[in-house]
C-alpha cells in the first residue's frame, strides 16, 4: 500500500522516475487499474451527489451515473490501445521497445489526479466544474508524460501520439454516435 501510494504521488507530480518504475514493474497492472477504478468511482461518486441535487429524474441519474464511471475505463484501454498502435508503429522512435502492457501500467498512474474527481459536485457549479477541468487538464499532462517515459519518446513525439490517439478515440465515439440503431 506504501509503495502504490508512493507511486500515485510521484505520477501525480509527474516524476518521469515513478513511470519508468511502473513501467517496469508488470505487477503494478493491479495498481493502474484500482487507480483507474477509483478515478471512475470517484466521477461516478460526483456525478449522483450533483444530479441529486438537481433532483433528476431517477433514470437520467443512473444512466448519467453509469456513464461517467464507465468513460473513464473506456479512455484508459481504448486510448492506450490507440497511443500504442500510433507510437509503436507510425511514430516509432529508434528508442522505442515496449508492448501494450507497459504503456497500459503508465497510462493508469496517469490517472491519479482523476481522484480529485470526486469534488466536482462541489457548490458553487463553477468550483465543481473548475475541479473537474483541472483534473481533466492533469491527467492529460500525466497521461503525456507517461506515454512519453513507455515509449522512450521526447515530449513532442509524445503529445503527437497522445493527440492522435485521443483523435482516434473521438472518431470511435462520434461513429458510435450517428450509427443508425437497429429497427
Amino acid at each position: 500500500m506504501k509503495s502504490m501510494l508512493r507511486r500515485m504521488w510521484g505520477a501525480a507530480v509527474l516524476h518521469a522516475d515513478t513511470y519508468e518504475e511502473v513501467e517496469a514493474d508488470p505487477s503494478s497492472i493491479t495498481q493502474a487499474t484500482l487507480i483507474v477504478i477509483g478515478s471512475s468511482l470517484a466521477i461516478g461518486v460526483a456525478s449522483l451527489i450533483q444530479g441529486s441535487q438537481l433532483d433528476m429524474p431517477s433514470g437520467r441519474l443512473v444512466f448519467q451515473v453509469a456513464l461517467s464511471m464507465l468513460l473513464p475505463i473506456l479512455v484508459w484501454v481504448g486510448g492506450s490501445a490507440f497511443a500504442f498502435m500510433v507510437g509503436a508503429s507510425f511514430l516509432r522512435g529508434p528508442e522505442t521497445e515496449t508492448d501494450f502492457a507497459e504503456l497500459l501500467r503508465t497510462t493508469g498512474f496517469a490517472f491519479t489526479p482523476g481522484l480529485l474527481r470526486i469534488f466536482a459536485w462541489l457548490p458553487p457549479p463553477s468550483l465543481g466544474l473548475g475541479i473537474d477541468l483541472l483534473a481533466w487538464l492533469w491527467m492529460i499532462v500525466a497521461g503525456v508524460v507517461a506515454i512519453r517515459q513507455a515509449l522512450d519518446f521526447t515530449t513532442g513525439r509524445a503529445v503527437g501520439t497522445f493527440g492522435m490517439a485521443a483523435l482516434l478515440m473521438w472518431l470511435v465515439v462520434w461513429g458510435l454516435s450517428v450509427v443508425p440503431l437497429p429497427t
